[in-house]
């Protein structure tokens, strides 16, 4: 999975997609991932950062993940 090269992510969670103008805003945790997605890291180092770091069940943090993915995806932030 790949971000549009057009996604700028601010250490604040705001994301902007220079491609359309559109602007969301994140939590650190989704921050964290999309960052990682950014930097070419794949699903299995992003699960295994984020659940050593907030201590999550690899089920919890599969299923949101994949809700996450989805929004991703909705937003046409994902190439």
């Amino acid at each position: 999975m790949k971000i549009n090269k057009n996604i700028a992510i601010s250490e604040s969670g705001f994301v902007f997609d220079a491609g359309t103008g559109d602007t969301f805003s994140l939590n650190e945790t989704g921050r964290e991932i999309l960052t990682q997605l950014k930097e070419g890291k794949t699903e299995a180092e992003i699960k295994k950062n984020i659940t050593d770091k907030y201590d999550v069940p690899p089920g919890i943090y599969e299923h949101n993940f994949h809700d996450f993915e989805n929004i991703l995806r909705k937003y046409n932030l994902l190439e």
